[in-house]
């Protein structure tokens, strides 16, 4: 859809980014990028050893953005987004024991300075999954640390002669020293001993792993892991500890003296409340967690009342679209499995997500439908991706690292490529339309429809306006009356379809107020169904 609609983006993306310039973030607003994102281990393996690798991601980049505005076989996502790639004794490497270089499961650096520049030639950005507040307990700082008292790393850990409890956590937070009454500290397990992040000689390291990565080796920005775990409380707690704004803005300030156009995104995995303290002024942007269970809520209840309220509450606290919208991660239940195998719904979702604000992140396999439990265990969400009907599914020629899961042999991109109504193409044409569409990083302006199963709202910058249309129940729904505050100029407006059929085009007349009453853009809208349509002036 971004391939038809790029003359029209293409006119507009000036004015689009001179809006978007007067907000606060601007720099790394990202608002029209769409980001995807991948774990290295599962996305192909290119010399058959059963793990996914960087030469093997490399070979895959024409599925995420082949770079050609022509085509439209791709995905189209302009941003990346790559769970770790350092040292690590661990499958999952959140526990490093090299920042300055890669898991050599996945390759070397000319590996991935290769991938790095492959990317940029197809226009996709690259975040790297960095993990400050915690390493590996083979890291050689923490071996040294823990043998030696009078090590020169000692300081950088956080130690105690006693255990206590960290309040609301269920596993323990103090690890007993083999040999000695003495404990460090690890709140998620005793694998991944935490830094003092108070300690000049830690901060002042982190930073230097900063500089290398955007400045040495070019990358893009970073995703930052449990940014709300930085600093232990007082009295025990282990989330949002004093000192973590100071240090994040710190932190900040220092990327952005290195690289004025990096992008910095946190995980902070709670309310939008907790959230709050984290803006203005220091990660560029968070995860809207609470967002992403509204979305998800709406599509299985019917309902898209709390979904409104809830982005109209980001929107009006957080400036310039500064946060990550999404359906699912790395660590949750994909969203297929959480839907129950219903395909429309999650159809529905996806429409819903990728024309709302913030930066959308898609978690590689939604677009495919791949199933997984978190009651499984944290492996089985992470499972190599399915690329065709046969044995290894074309991930590789070996044995996979992870077993696949029953539905690989339907649910890979072979089965779905040429089913014009497959959840793939459905993504794609969702994820272009995203990229190609101004409008659908603007505002966000809920109308009233009557009835909570009629989800309706505009997304619009100067020159542009988008409508959002969808049906969140499982019944038809006839003649679904929009009506707004003031919102558009007074005239005639025709409703062009971007996301729907031909048959969908329809006008509006607004009064002198700017308000639309009781319009019905559509006859009828079919359960489970979403619509988008461009609003031109028809004067």
């Amino acid at each position: 859809m971004h391939r038809t609609l790029s003359t029209l983006g293409a006119l507009l993306a000036l004015s689009a980014a001179s809006a978007h310039a007067q907000q606060p973030g601007a720099r790394t607003a990202w608002s029209g990028d769409v980001c995807y994102e991948v774990f290295v281990r599962s996305f192909q393996d290119s010399d058959g050893d059963g793990v996914g690798d960087l030469r093997g991601l490399t070979q895959k980049l024409d599925y995420i953005n082949d770079g050609d505005p022509a085509t439209d076989a791709d995905l189209g996502a302009t941003c990346m987004w790559l769970m770790p790639i350092m040292p690590s004794p661990s499958y999952h490497s959140y526990d490093v024991t090299n920042y300055y270089d890669i898991n050599r499961d996945y390759g070397t650096l000319a590996d991935f300075r290769a991938f790095m520049d492959a990317a940029h030639e197809r226009g996709i950005r690259v975040l790297i999954d960095l993990v400050l507040n915690h390493i590996s307990s083979e890291h050689p700082y923490f071996k040294d640390a823990l043998l030696d008292r009078d090590s020169p790393y000692r300081d950088w850990f956080v130690w105690s002669p006693e255990t206590r409890p960290a309040p609301g956590w269920s596993a323990p937070v103090w690890h007993r020293v083999p040999g000695r009454d003495e404990y460090y500290y690890g709140l998620f397990w005793s694998g991944m001993p935490d830094y003092d992040l108070a300690n000049p000689e830690v901060k002042a390291e982190l930073h230097r792993v900063a500089r290398f990565w955007l400045e040495d080796v070019g990358v893009d920005g970073f995703r930052i892991d449990a940014v709300g775990h930085f600093f232990e409380g007082p009295d025990g707690e282990w989330k949002h500890g004093p000192g973590t704004h100071a240090w994040l803005r710190e932190f900040s300030s220092a990327v952005e003296r290195m690289a004025p156009d990096a992008f910095t995104i946190g995980e902070v995995w709670d309310s939008i409340g907790a959230i709050l303290p984290y803006y203005p002024d220091q990660l560029d942007a968070y995860f809207m967690f609470e967002v992403a269970d509204a979305v998800m809520d709406a599509v299985r209840t019917g309902s898209g009342e709390r979904l409104v309220s809830t982005v109209e509450r980001v929107e009006r606290e957080v400036p310039g679209g500064r946060w990550g919208v999404f359906l699912r991660n790395h660590d949750q239940t994909r969203t297929l499995t959480d839907l129950r195998g219903d395909v429309r719904r999650a159809k529905l979702a996806a429409a819903i997500q990728l024309t709302l604000p913030g930066i959308p992140f898609v978690y590689y396999g939604e677009e495919l439908g791949m199933t997984a439990s978190k009651s499984d265990g944290d492996p089985r969400l992470r499972t190599p991706m399915q690329w065709r009907r046969e044995p290894g599914v074309g991930f590789t020629t070996g044995v996979p690292w992870e077993p696949l899961p029953a539905d690989s042999f339907t649910a890979n991109v072979e089965a779905q490529e040429d089913d014009p109504a497959s959840l793939l193409n459905h993504y794609r044409r969702l994820i272009q339309l995203r990229t190609g569409t101004p409008a659908l990083a603007g505002d966000f302006v809920p109308l009233q429809t009557g009835d909570p199963a009629a989800l309706a709202y505009l997304r619009r910058v100067e020159g542009q306006t988008v409508l959002v249309l969808a049906n969140l129940s499982d019944r038809p729904l006839t003649g679904v009356e929009l009506t707004s505050p003031q919102v558009l100029p007074a005239g005639r407006w025709v409703a062009e379809p971007l996301l729907g059929t031909a048959a969908d085009r329809g006008e509006a007349r607004v009064r002198a107020d700017g308000r639309l009453r009781g319009w019905s853009p559509v006859r009828t809208l079919a359960p489970l169904e979403a619509r988008v349509f461009l609003l031109r002036s028809g004067r």
